[in-house]
């Protein structure tokens, strides 16, 4: 096990007036991922007073605060400078070698046709055929690394190279919510319409993006997600009883 000692300094840089970012590797990785998720569900645990929220990327947290509640901790000295030594403080001892318990998610999807309109145009680009994209896709875990983009959109690492695919040249005006789609070496689910230039494959019936909830995203950075075959019958039926 790996662990953030007094002799190991943390890269925290400002990030604009209220804000610090950690970075915690150069390279994308589940074991850099993990670190800043650790680090992340610390701070959630330990705020310093002025703590507001933080975010978790790639191989990196940010933090925010109020700059006034932090001013306050220790007169004549600069809220980034206190803000720091909060951070520091409270992350020195955090382990980051142990592998969290994460949730296991099952995203139904229904692949192909008006649901996955690029299917095709990804089984030809890799010499493959529909049933072998939607095989090695549905075999695949994939690590939810960050959310943004749109609200609730994640960013999921782990698919296989064998069905890589280019984002498209001319992004769609207009995305429908529940799509599943490729760019690159990651897969991921548009939360909400919205215009993008993700490849498309399928889409799942469910409701990623609730904002009557808190918390309001279905997924979570550091879940675990598995996608399930369904068909359009399957879909349909889920649909109406997710609405």
């Amino acid at each position: 096990m790996m662990q953030y000692s007094g002799n190991t300094a943390l890269d925290i840089q400002p990030y604009g007036d209220s804000a610090v970012i950690i970075r915690f590797g150069g390279h994308i990785s589940e074991e850099v991922n993990s670190r800043v998720h650790a680090a992340a569900a610390c701070m959630e645990e330990r705020p310093f007073p002025g703590f507001v929220e933080c975010i978790p990327a790639f191989t990196s947290l940010t933090i925010f605060y109020d700059v006034y509640a932090v001013s306050n901790i220790k007169k004549g000295v600069s809220p980034f400078a206190l803000v720091k030594k909060e951070v520091t403080e409270r992350l020195s001892h955090i382990m980051t070698g142990r592998k969290e318990e994460r949730r296991v998610m099952e995203i139904p999807v229904c692949y192909g046709g008006d649901f996955g309109p690029d299917l095709e145009e990804v089984a030809e680009m890799n010499d493959l055929t529909p049933e072998d994209v939607i095989r090695i896709h549905t075999e695949g875990e994939y690590l939810v690394y960050m959310l943004g983009f749109a609200p609730g959109f994640p960013f999921l690492g782990g698919m296989s190279e064998r069905i890589r695919a280019p984002r498209k040249a001319s992004p769609r005006p207009s995305i429908p919510a529940g799509s599943v789609g490729i760019a690159g070496m990651q897969t991921g689910v548009y939360p909400i319409s919205t215009p993008g230039g993700w490849q498309l494959i399928g889409s799942t019936p469910l409701r990623l993006f609730r904002p009557e909830e808190h918390p309001p995203s279905l997924l979570r950075a550091g879940d675990t997600v598995k996608f399930v075959r369904i068909t359009a019958e399957e879909y349909s039926r889920i649909k109406e009883g997710a609405e």
